[in-house]
């Protein structure tokens, strides 16, 4: 049996529940921990952690060999909301702490000031509601004030849209540089590897999918990945990932596919790096 390495105390590969139904989460994570993975990624904003937890209880997994992150959602970053929030999550996720806790997205628009969001989430894991606590869509402005308002507490990851058509170095750069780690969201461009001729010439040396050899790229890269799927045999299929090593050659040949294909863009999102 393979170890499942992890990255700043995060197990590299999990499994990700944006975008699922309750069922589809409740099943999901029941597949997921019956392959293997222990890591299991959810949000306020995803309307699922109840579905989590149960799919957590019904697979019979322990709780303390289960690493589980949640994020606050932005319409919880007001004046004494996140610490209610966060303990409503803790409630739905039948847990008293979350092994991570993020801050889903920068306020939208500054609605609500960054000094007291993230002071909130200072609060939060300083009550020991989080072991650790992270950022997700943060920009490099915003991950150094972060750092600043935070004093010695550290921001273990910074989850960002990540992928082999959008390898978003400017963030990651900055982040490694910090020794932040990165968390890629969407590692599998939404489906679009599915059929790209580069990872599947890569993926048959390998006996090995395409999709698997986006997400092996990434973890080379020393990046935590989150793939979302509601199929049984695609959930093992990203978890086997982790037994593949790429060459420094493929390596280089799938950084070539870079071509600044950003999925997540809207007005609620912070102005990107470049």
């Amino acid at each position: 049996m393979t170890i499942e390495a992890t990255v700043s105390g995060i197990p590299q590969i999990g499994y990700g529940t944006w975008n699922r139904s309750a069922e589809e989460a409740y099943q999901g994570v029941i597949w997921a921990l019956e392959a293997g993975c222990r890591h299991i990624d959810t949000a306020q904003g995803y309307n699922n952690e109840q579905h989590v937890a149960r799919g957590i209880k019904d697979a019979g997994v322990p709780r303390n060999e289960i690493f589980i992150t949640t994020k606050v959602k932005p319409e919880n970053y007001g004046p004494g909301a996140v610490m209610p929030s966060v303990m409503e999550s803790l409630e739905k996720l039948q847990t008293d702490q979350v092994d991570l806790l993020l801050l889903h997205w920068p306020s939208p628009h500054n609605k609500y000031a960054l000094a007291d969001y993230v002071g909130q989430l200072a609060e939060v894991f300083d009550a020991g509601l989080a072991k650790r606590i992270g950022v997700s869509n943060f920009t490099k402005s915003l991950i150094d004030e972060s750092i600043r308002l935070l004093g010695d507490r550290t921001i273990t990851t910074n989850q960002v849209e990540c992928h082999v058509y959008m390898q978003n170095q400017p963030i990651i750069d900055h982040c490694e540089s910090l020794g932040i780690a990165i968390t890629a969201y969407s590692p599998l461009a939404r489906g679009a590897v599915v059929g790209d001729p580069v990872l599947e010439e890569i993926g048959k040396t390998h006996d090995a999918t395409g999709e698997q050899i986006a997400l092996a790229f990434l973890m080379a890269k020393g990046h935590i990945v989150i793939p979302s799927s509601g199929k049984k045999d695609r959930i093992v299929s990203n978890f086997d990932t982790r037994k593949i090593t790429l060459t420094p050659t493929e390596i280089k040949r799938i950084e070539a596919l870079e071509k600044g294909m950003r999925l997540v863009n809207g007005d609620w999102c912070p102005v990107w790096d470049l």
